[in-house]
């Protein structure tokens, strides 16, 4: 993406434990104060309320100086979008709410979302399996929020919130996971019934209601009342590490096997993406993950990393495409667009990988 625009955010940096099957990990926290009904029932003056409340708390505090403020109806429709699909946001807070805000912190790795369905939603989003260091910056940030804040809780159920779902810590822990070989192998159904036993929810790449593309999908607990924050993160780290000993079995299998037939599919996934002149953004996905998996088995080394695969997958996007494009497209134009973004994407990295690094001679005087 253009610098001068939006950077890459923390999570799209690639690296971190895992990285070849967990591509981010999120944890984040609804919270509301006490004294203001929730956003879903507040008023535009309510939202403002707590909006000033937040703000003052916040800008007055040294800890929060490297988050820059946005004002959501201060922002365009494009710019709107692109949040959403850099998982930045919600589109609750995009397109529903009254006085929204965020609060971002430079490195785009914690976001706190104001008058979204909850008065404050506190998230941490970090490359990689990092649940635990999540939930630590999660807390932090919490921690400042709530000694000057006052939040709703009851002794009983704990943190009270809009939705019955989030009542207890407030928690949502969740991984991105890319899975193509449970899928190419047919042992995804399984997997996914067992995830729903141990109390666990799947959505697609895009969140509630998307399905599976690309062999990607969230998961992320389903159950806040009754458990602590540590327990909760434990539990679904736990879970992921099966996980990711499933996908690194099966993908050994279809190494051993199929080797000729993935180093094949890999190799055409990246000629189709430098070379195609029309490109959907199922078909756009479909090929990341295509290339993606032949990277992580070392059949295609030196012609992608994580980090450019990561950002490939945000760019085919049609805000960031309409965004990074300067101006509207409709449909048609969007899939003319995308592979011009995606071949310059590529062609930057391929420049920037043999970049001469200084004129430092390695010999020695003699």
């Amino acid at each position: 993406m253009k610098q001068d625009q939006y950077s890459l955010s923390r999570w799209m940096e690639g690296g971190g434990p895992e990285a070849e099957i967990v591509i981010s990990s999120r944890v984040r926290a609804a919270r509301n104060i006490e004294g203001s009904q929730f956003s879903c029932l507040a008023s535009e003056q309510e939202t403002g309320t707590v909006l000033d409340r937040v703000s003052s708390v916040t800008g007055s505090s040294d800890k929060f100086k490297d988050f820059k403020r946005l004002q959501i109806n201060e922002l365009s429709d494009l710019e709107k979008q692109t949040l959403v699909e850099k998982h930045l946001i919600s589109p609750f807070l995009a397109y529903e709410s009254s006085n929204g805000a965020m609060l971002m912190r430079g490195d785009e790795g914690v976001i706190i979302m104001i008058n979204e369905e909850d008065h404050l939603r506190i998230q941490t989003i970090l490359p990689g399996l990092r649940l635990e260091e999540a939930w630590k910056e999660t807390e932090k940030y919490d921690d400042l929020l709530e000694s000057e804040l006052n939040y709703v809780f009851d002794e009983r159920y704990g943190y009270l919130t809009a939705c019955p779902t989030n009542v207890g810590t407030g928690l949502r822990a969740s991984v991105m996971l890319h899975l193509p070989a449970l899928i190419m192998t047919r042992q995804i159904n399984r997997l996914l019934g067992a995830l729903s036993q141990v109390g666990l929810t799947v959505r697609g790449l895009y969140g509630e209601g998307t399905e599976i593309i690309g062999s990607l999908l969230q998961v992320s607990n389903q159950v806040t009342l009754g458990h602590s924050e540590e327990e909760i993160v434990s539990n679904l780290g736990s879970v992921i590490c099966q996980v990711i000993e499933q996908e690194q079995s099966a993908r050994q299998g279809l190494l051993d096997k199929k080797r000729a037939e993935l180093t094949d599919k890999a190799w055409r996934a990246l000629g189709t993406l430098k070379y195609s002149q029309i490109m959907s953004s199922q078909e756009a996905i479909e090929l990341i993950s295509d290339l993606r998996l032949g990277y992580d088995l070392g059949l295609i080394n030196g012609q992608v990393d994580h980090k450019l695969l990561n950002e490939l997958l945000v760019l085919i996007r049609p805000g960031c495409l309409q965004l990074l494009a300067g101006r509207e497209l409709d449909h048609n134009e969007r899939n003319l667009e995308r592979p011009v973004q995606i071949k310059a994407t590529l062609e930057r990295f391929q420049k920037e990988k043999v970049k001469p690094k200084g004129n430092k001679s390695n010999l020695k005087d003699d």
